[in-house]
């Protein structure tokens, strides 16, 4: 399960460095993380880390287009992770990976993801992008170094949109940006659930915020449609289709400073209110 607050003042490597996983035996990688604010594990680099990881098992010509994940515990930022990765198949189009992220408390996250050949055939995009301010003229509202973020929309009941880039020229690797991609996603999906719950506080990540909601993701997917450039600014837009049970729905599209559409992404987030002694 993984949480997330507001905060600055992250002790960071840059993401190029975070993605250097060291090989620990056969489809085994360890990597560590920055000290975030709260002291526990950002869900993004979880994700990012693990998506690595099953990479480093594939042939170069194999390009990740699905990924589906559950946090199931909260990470420890002082501690080391540990990727184990199971190779579940290898085809002559399609290779599928399962890997466990494990700490000394156990599995803190499980993950498959599902690897392609690219072939030739047709290629036609749906959905629209939304017409938005363009993110020169936006304010930055990013809590962390390594990547910037400007809010698009806020405050609308059940919507959230921004522009996200990383923070640093990654190169031309596409599995590396997919994995700089997996790290972003994890960033508004939450934004979206509370526009819905309290679409005053959108945005509000901070002390008063924190004081009356506690939040966490509970699982992340990611469709991965066409080839993306993290390190350019690429729109994510996010709808919350419902709460309940504390748990909402958050649904969102990427596109390009183009409106090419790269990924779908869909995550559940627990949102609760806080609980009060007495």
């Amino acid at each position: 399960m993984a949480s997330r607050r507001a905060g600055t003042g992250d002790c960071v490597v840059d993401f190029a460095t975070m993605m250097q996983l060291e090989s620990h035996g056969p489809d085994t990688y360890v990597g560590v993380g920055p000290n975030y604010p709260w002291g526990g594990l950002y869900g993004g680099q979880i994700v990012a880390q693990a998506l690595r990881a099953a990479t480093l098992t594939v042939d170069p010509a194999f390009r990740v287009h699905s990924l589906h994940a559950y946090f199931i515990r909260r990470g420890d930022a002082e501690e080391p992770i540990r990727f184990e990765v199971d190779r579940i198949r290898n085809g002559r189009s399609f290779a599928t990976r399962l890997v466990v992220a494990r700490q000394a408390i156990g599995a803190i996250l499980n993950m498959s993801a599902s690897f392609q050949v690219d072939e030739p055939a047709p290629d036609r995009q749906a959905v629209q992008a939304p017409t938005v301010p363009s993110p020169d003229t936006l304010e930055g509202t990013s809590w962390t170094g390594m990547f910037e973020r400007r809010f698009a929309s806020r405050g609308v009941e059940g919507r959230a949109s921004a522009w996200l880039r990383i923070n640093e020229t990654i190169g031309d690797d596409p599995a590396l940006h997919a994995c700089a991609l997996a790290y972003l996603s994890d960033d508004l999906p939450t934004d979206a659930v509370v526009a819905l719950l309290a679409p005053e506080r959108a945005g509000q990540w901070g002390e008063d915020f924190e004081h009356n909601f506690w939040s966490a993701s509970l699982d992340h997917a990611i469709w991965f449609h066409r080839p993306a450039r993290a390190d350019l600014w690429h729109l994510q837009e996010f709808t919350c289709h419902g709460l309940i049970s504390s748990r909402g729905l958050s649904v969102g599209h990427v596109f390009d400073g183009d409106g090419v559409h790269l990924a779908s992404i869909s995550q559940e987030v627990l949102l609760r209110s806080a609980r009060r002694d007495g």
